[in-house]
């Protein structure tokens, strides 16, 4: 897990284009052509100086000793007054299932209250993306509610719901941990 880096356009539309019919059911973003490389290597650029600058911390996923892009998340929406984080997340598709999520979503949650010194944490995501939302309980988090009719679906038209995951500081250590891949 490490912040994007100049360069890293190529791995970024590798792991997009391996995943796009899946991502385009719950990622308004995904709906768009995929990008040229030259886009996402500006895409990438951009990233590194929110960083950088701590507007955005945008995060991609490798596999461990490799340069394969599995996925990408980060910290989003931040308020520093609070400080408080919204973690969002996508995995490469022939990834899913094999715990890497579950466990950078605790890393990244760990990095926001340890190093941050975040007091809040958010995990949202789309109310039938049960893959999504089974990740935010197995590390902790809060199940606080559903948003009716919050976003429009980018494929159908349809209004979708949106489930509300959160962890406070107060709140207990989460006892389990994730599996590990090395």
């Amino acid at each position: 897990i490490r912040s994007p880096r100049p360069g890293d356009g190529g791995s970024l539309r590798d792991a997009l284009a391996d995943s796009l019919p899946e991502l385009q059911q719950w990622l308004p973003w995904a709906n768009a052509p995929l990008a040229s490389l030259e886009e996402c290597e500006a895409n990438c650029r951009r990233a590194y100086y929110q960083f950088k600058a701590r507007e955005d911390l945008r995060l991609h996923l490798y596999l461990k000793g490799t340069n394969v892009q599995i996925g990408g998340s980060g910290l989003h929406r931040i308020d520093w007054t609070v400080p408080r984080f919204e973690i969002g997340y996508w995995l490469r598709t022939p990834f899913v299932g094999q715990g890497y999520m579950t466990e950078a979503v605790a890393g990244i949650t760990e990095y926001a209250f340890a190093t941050l010194g975040a007091r809040r944490v958010e995990i949202m995501c789309d109310a039938l993306n049960g893959r999504s939302a089974a990740i935010p309980p197995r590390v902790g988090f809060t199940l606080e509610g559903r948003l009716r009719n919050h976003k429009l679906d980018g494929q159908t038209g349809r209004l979708r719901d949106t489930l509300v995951f959160s962890r406070i500081d107060s709140d207990p250590p989460h006892e389990s941990s994730p599996p590990t891949h090395g």
